[in-house]
């Protein structure tokens, strides 16, 4: 299998637009509707850096607006800690939780998710979750051109409360931690909190519903334009990084750059950047997005799901097959939706459910080879061999029964798919059918999937797939037709549903291809043992991506025997950021 780079950083061949880029979105104009009381103008401010850097503070950050000039950043507010970073000393400034937004919800003091399953406590239940601590390493106080490393942590889209990557007297390994190797290079490290769902408000509802952790991540980035000149770093070099459902934000942030169909929710939380006449004078699009296991596409990530561990019978062969019919329901949705994206592959052909196995065996073998070729040290075991696998502290083996590699050459011979996706769904249970909907179906009610992410903020969960919510059998939940009397396409065609919108807003397939100013540079990796969601879903991303002509640096890939896991590539994604940050020159000239 040959393969090329482009600038891209990734394999090119013919990537012809998507389909999905050229046509609107029905959620798109059902958004317009549903939102159009309280919907503000969104124009993208396109200024030169250079243009914008010779300006006086109050114009770029536009701080005559009373509410701009609320979220002045305060220069002299920092504590002076010491951490070390390979051994050496380092001196970072620290502010302290910075509320990023005029108007923040306010949250209960008592949260979900604390030990056994109990509760903690927050001190910090007016801007806890829509704050964000900014660490300046010493080489960065006063540069106005160091990159920002934005850092977002909410896992499994789970709201997170602000807190402070960088620690005093901490010590870092700058080739294990990517804190420490931010901190090493002179980047600007931001943690930033966000609202999303168990989030429980003050007043008891659920205001972390979708889209409010993408609105947070965009009020975070248009607080850091709005203080460019005072702040360190540069608003122009953001690159944002998440794992999981972090990942899947840092997507969709990446993805949705000045879209307009946000517009409405950021004005509900002061996002900086709104003035009189209720227009955007702020951008939020970013530079850079690191991407790792995203979960993200959660309206298909079902059928994805159930199609992949269905084709080749891995649920029934592992035995983890507890809903055979509605699996098989799910999984014959899938091709029709993935013609629906008219994506191609690297060499021009189309990605359809009849290609994407063997799409997805290219890229194991692309990932072996790659891990096989950067070290001499690196091995695979051979046939009959076993994979020692460690996880919670227990190291287990299996049989390799699946990948077939040429230890002379380092290239692999063959791939047994249906053995491959035997031994993912072994080495880590296969999640619930569904997967990620699963909440009120079929008896189904102890599932923790994202179904609290959806409806409205009085409720605490909302089935949002077709197949969840019309399998929906608890009665009294709310959710389903068994309650509203109302099939999902009668539901959804509802004036006042919204739930169809949050799943649009969350989903960076609905935006990359279209007006939205997509990030120009992406590096994307998911681990070949990840089964927390389909590897379809990272392909399809992208593919989408490779499509879209505002993408200049593409880095996909799928990462070597890892699980569901995030930043375990430091060095490599370090190196990644450096070389786009140095290719796109000086943000100030």
């Amino acid at each position: 299998m040959q393969r090329f780079t482009t600038s891209r950083g990734r394999d090119a061949l013919a990537h012809p637009p998507s389909v999905r880029a050229d046509r609107p979105t029905p959620r798109t104009r059902r958004l317009s509707r549903a939102a159009l009381a309280g919907a503000l103008v969104l124009t993208s401010v396109a200024v030169p850096a250079s243009v914008a850097a010779a300006a006086p503070a109050q114009s770029r950050g536009h701080a005559a607006d009373p509410q701009d000039a609320a979220l002045a950043f305060d220069s002299s507010a920092y504590t002076t800690i010491t951490v070390t970073v390979d051994g050496r000393p380092l001196s970072v400034r620290w502010y302290k939780e910075i509320c990023y937004v005029a108007d923040p919800v306010a949250a209960a003091a008592q949260q979900p998710g604390g030990p056994a399953g109990g509760s903690t406590t927050i001190p910090n239940t007016a801007c806890g979750y829509q704050s964000m601590n900014v660490f300046v390493p010493e080489s960065a106080i006063g540069d106005q051109r160091a990159p920002v490393y934005f850092a977002v942590n909410n896992s499994g889209w789970m709201a997170s409360y602000v807190r402070a990557s960088v620690t005093a007297d901490a010590s870092y390994r700058s080739a294990t931690s990517n804190v420490g190797a931010a901190l090493k290079a002179g980047y600007v490290f931001v943690d930033v909190a966000g609202r999303s769902r168990g989030l429980v408000g003050a007043d008891g509802s659920s205001p972390g519903k979708a889209p409010a952790a993408v609105t947070d991540a965009k009020a975070a980035v248009r607080y850091l334009r709005l203080n460019d000149a005072a702040m360190p770093g540069s608003a122009e070099r953001i690159v944002v990084n998440g794992t999981s459902g972090g990942g899947a934000l840092a997507s969709i942030l990446g993805a949705s750059g000045n879209s307009a169909e946000y517009a409405p929710y950021l004005a509900a939380v002061g996002a900086a950047g709104v003035d009189a006449e209720r227009r955007s004078t702020l951008r939020d699009d970013v530079f850079a997005v690191n991407a790792y296991c995203p979960i993200t596409d959660l309206g298909n990530a079902d059928i994805a799901y159930e199609w992949l561990y269905n084709v080749l019978g891995t649920r029934a062969t592992t035995g983890q097959n507890p809903s055979p019919e509605g699996a098989a329901e799910m999984a014959a949705r899938f091709a029709a939706y993935e013609k629906s994206l008219g994506l191609r592959n690297p060499d021009g052909s189309r990605l359809t459910a009849a290609t994407m196995l063997d799409t997805i065996q290219q890229e194991v073998v692309r990932s072996a080879e790659t891990y096989l070729k950067a070290d001499p040290a690196h091995t695979v075991p051979p046939l009959g061999g076993t994979f020692q696998i460690t996880a919670g502290g227990t190291t287990t083996s299996y049989v390799n029964d699946w990948i077939d590699v040429d230890t002379a050459t380092r290239t692999v011979r063959s791939v047994d798919m249906a053995r491959y996706l035997a031994f993912v769904a072994t080495q880590a249970a296969l999640k619930t059918t569904p997967a990620f909907d699963a909440v009120g179906v079929d008896g189904n009610t102890t599932s923790r999937t994202e179904t609290n992410l959806f409806g409205p903020p009085t409720q605490t969960y909302l089935n949002y797939t077709e197949f969840g919510w019309n399998h929906n059998d608890v009665p009294g939940d709310g959710s389903g037709a068994d309650d509203t009397g109302l099939t999902w396409k009668q539901y959804t065609a509802r004036h006042s549903t919204t739930v169809d919108d949050q799943i649009h807003l969350i989903n960076p397939m609905d935006f990359i291809g279209t007006k939205a100013d997509t990030a120009p540079n992406w590096y994307v990796r998911h681990g070949t043992r990840d089964r927390d969601t389909a590897f379809t879903v990272s392909v399809n991303l992208d593919r989408a991506l490779a499509a879209d002509k505002q993408v200049e640096d593409l880095d996909y890939r799928l990462a070597w025997n890892q699980p569901h896991a995030g930043n375990y590539d430091v060095p490599e994604a370090m190196a990644w950021i450096a070389r786009i940050v140095q290719k796109a020159g000086d943000p100030l000239a």
